[in-house]
């Protein structure tokens, strides 16, 4: 029989010896909860060079707290809130156990207390194409020192909905987790499958078309956050150009596949298709995308009126990126780094090269869309490398047969705004466990830190420049 001291002892053992595995230079990659019959197993994902490793402990039935993590890995403070939500179990010495992805009381909780100071709702409906997100900014009337986020109108049960489905079916539901990301999902979803079923690699031809479509999908998402940034500053030319471009690169994503989200292209042990554009074509269309994206990215840099509005806004400090394993464009342009496509790499990668990586530490709304310049020039150098990959790759199959029974597997892909992962359970050919976690439910958690010293007018470029879904938070 396990006595509660025994309990919280494991746990606490188990906590100092995830905090060693981080000073050691692992990454704190996420925290899940799994209800099981006699137990609620909690399971510890940590990233490092080659793979995502997983640090589980169960809670016996009828145990309903336990030592919280997030004293010892501060990264860990949505991951618990989560559980919190989804379980009730308790994270005992939480520093602030509120609601997340539930709704929370209409009592607003004051941080910051003085004369003048009022709170102001922004959202959930907004003007223009903007997800359910609410924020609450605590100001004076033009500063911003606190700032609460209010993400639960996103929350759709994902999870459950996996439960039961055939790997295949799940693919379908994978892409329309974050559907900015569609083509990251699927692939991370995929890998996790494929890893159950004991298949280590797909055929060439589709591992070079998964890298084809996920970074057009990259190439979307940054072009995205660079037309929010210009129509923030008000710059209406640079605002269409940069529409029209991400209009045109979604076009091709559509006649390549018959989807302009690139979907249902990615399925277990392959792609579903070949690209119904051919080599020479795409070739062509990717050079011209490239020398017009450039062009305008060029003159919209060199335009001092926008670049005002970005240098110094919203800085993320290095070592606050580095504490917290901050993802993606966020994590790089302050200086943190851990590019699954390069640390952790999948299908076509190992075969391409990413080519050189400036180094960003500036952490402010500047150096992030500098980073995501750098990243659209890494993937147009992809492209053309993988169509020239895939015309001499020959002939070959583009899926092989995946099979699941029963097991557990982690997948993994670098999505434009970080890593997505996915953790699978599977019995009997279905799924009975899979809980995805986004790049931005890992770092907007890291939103409401950079205000420090900016205003109201620079909520816009600050949200742009993060270029996260609320839709990848709460699921």
């Amino acid at each position: 029989m396990t006595t509660a001291s025994t309990l919280d002892a494991r746990v606490t053992s188990l906590w100092d010896a995830v905090a060693h595995e981080i000073a050691a230079g692992h990454r704190f990659a996420g925290l899940m909860g799994t209800q099981r019959e006699d137990s609620m197993l909690l399971s510890v994902h940590l990233a490092q060079p080659g793979g995502v490793v997983t640090r589980d402990i169960a809670l016996p039935a009828g145990v309903r707290s336990y030592p919280a993590l997030t004293p010892v890995v501060g990264a860990a403070f949505w991951y618990e809130r989560e559980l919190h939500d989804l379980f009730g179990i308790v994270p005992l010495d939480h520093p602030r156990l509120e609601p997340l992805i539930r709704p929370q009381s209409e009592v607003l909780a004051r941080h910051v207390l003085g004369s003048g100071l009022f709170t102001m709702p922004h959202g959930p409906v907004r003007s223009g194409v903007m997800e359910s997100i609410e924020y609450l900014v605590e100001t004076p009337g033009e500063d911003i020192p606190h700032l609460n986020l209010r993400v639960f109108y996103k929350h759709r049960g994902i999870e459950k909905r996996f439960e039961q489905l055939t790997a295949r079916d799940g693919v379908l539901l994978a892409e329309r987790t974050e559907g900015v990301a569609s083509v990251a999902h699927a692939l991370a979803y995929c890998h996790a499958v494929e890893r159950i079923a004991g298949l280590t690699e797909v055929p060439g031809r589709a591992a070079l078309v998964r890298v084809l479509y996920a970074e057009l999908e990259r190439l979307v998402a940054h072009l995205d956050v660079a037309v929010r940034l210009a129509d923030a500053a008000g710059l209406a030319v640079a605002t269409a150009r940069f529409g029209t471009h991400k209009e045109r690169v979604v076009r091709l994503v559509g006649r390549m596949c018959g989807s302009r989200f690139g979907r249902g292209v990615v399925i277990p042990g392959g792609v579903s298709d070949p690209p119904q554009v051919g080599g020479s074509e795409l070739l062509t269309e990717i050079s011209r995308l490239e020398r017009s994206i450039n062009g305008d990215a060029q003159a919209l840099m060199g335009t001092a009126s926008f670049l005002d509005r970005l240098r110094g806004t919203g800085p993320l400090r290095p070592e606050r990126a580095s504490e917290h394993g901050a993802l993606g464009p966020v994590g790089k342009a302050s200086g943190f780094s851990d590019d699954a496509r390069l640390n952790r790499p999948y299908d076509g990668y190992p075969a391409l090269s990413l080519g050189d990586q400036r180094e960003h530490e500036a952490g402010d709304a500047l150096a992030r869309l500098r980073l995501r310049w750098d990243e659209v020039r890494q993937s147009f150098h992809l492209l053309r490398q993988a169509t020239d990959e895939l015309d001499d790759a020959g002939d070959g199959p583009f899926a092989v047969p995946c099979q699941i029974g029963s097991g557990r597997a982690t997948g993994w892909a670098e999505a434009p705004a970080g890593e997505v992962l996915y953790d699978v359970r599977a019995q009997d050919g279905r799924l009975v466990r899979c809980r995805p976690r986004s790049a931005s439910f890992h770092n907007l958690v890291l939103f409401p830190e950079v205000f420090a010293g900016d205003i109201l007018t620079d909520f816009p470029f600050i949200e742009a420049s993060f270029g996260l879904s609320p839709a990848g938070v709460a699921l």
